[in-house]
């Protein structure tokens, strides 16, 4: 079996699981348990701390076949199939490398058909400052007027770089840089988990590389180990 690298095996599959962003979770399974969900959110924040794994937990418990809920079943088929990257009526776009006004057209035309498996669509549109001035001003249209079946999740590393109208059309959520103490626990309890002997002032060391982001801490993690230890 092939090595697959922390930071893919251990991600969150659940709000409850997430490290950090307390602020963040608990307005998301709010809304989510009231029944009162934005139609377009967006998710600030350094690489690595945690947007588009909030966006795919946020689009199962909206999906999920048990029922609209900030703790979706994670093991019915659409649970499953987010889990596994192959959720159809989850669309992930990278704006760095679509950055076009016919990229964001065809995203619409996708938008007006209803979910083929779920209860929504939704559209993951990540590093979405990257998109030229014409795309915006595509993509503003949709959220001027979205369809009732879908959802729109933008996630950027730089959001000043977002034109006002589209911040205006969104509800905002700014991820914090994880503090120390939060990337070394999890460290230590990935490492238990894989029966990893360990140092906790190499961890300490770590994390002062990873600058508030575990997913940088986790990568560097798997360097050690690779090297061994």
């Amino acid at each position: 079996m092939s090595y697959q690298v922390l930071a893919r095996k251990w991600r969150p599959r659940r709000f409850a699981e997430l490290v950090g962003q307390e602020h963040v979770v608990r307005a998301l399974m709010h809304s989510l348990d009231s029944g009162r969900m934005h139609h377009a959110y967006l998710f600030t924040g350094t690489r690595g701390v945690g947007k588009t794994t909030i966006a795919r937990i946020f689009a199962k418990s909206l999906n999920c076949a048990k029922g609209v809920s900030a703790e979706p079943c994670g093991e019915c088929s659409v649970c499953r199939s987010v889990d596994e990257g192959r959720f159809i009526d989850l669309l992930e776009i990278d704006a760095a490398s679509n950055t076009g006004v016919d990229d964001v057209r065809e995203l619409i035309e996708n938008a007006q058909y209803a979910p083929t498996s779920g209860r929504y669509k939704v559209y993951l549109i990540d590093e979405v400052h990257m998109l030229s001035r014409s795309a915006f001003n595509a993509l503003l249209k949709i959220l001027e007027e979205p369809p009732e079946h879908a959802k729109f999740l933008l996630a950027t590393t730089d959001p000043q770089k977002l034109p006002v109208t589209v911040l205006s059309r969104c509800l905002q959520f700014s991820l914090k840089r994880l503090l120390p103490e939060q990337i070394v626990a999890q460290m230590r309890f990935i490492l238990q988990a894989e029966h990893i002997e360990f140092d906790d002032e190499a961890l300490t060391e770590l994390t002062r590389g990873a600058d508030g982001s575990l997913r940088d801490g986790l990568s560097l993690l798997d360097q050690a180990i690779a090297y061994g230890g």
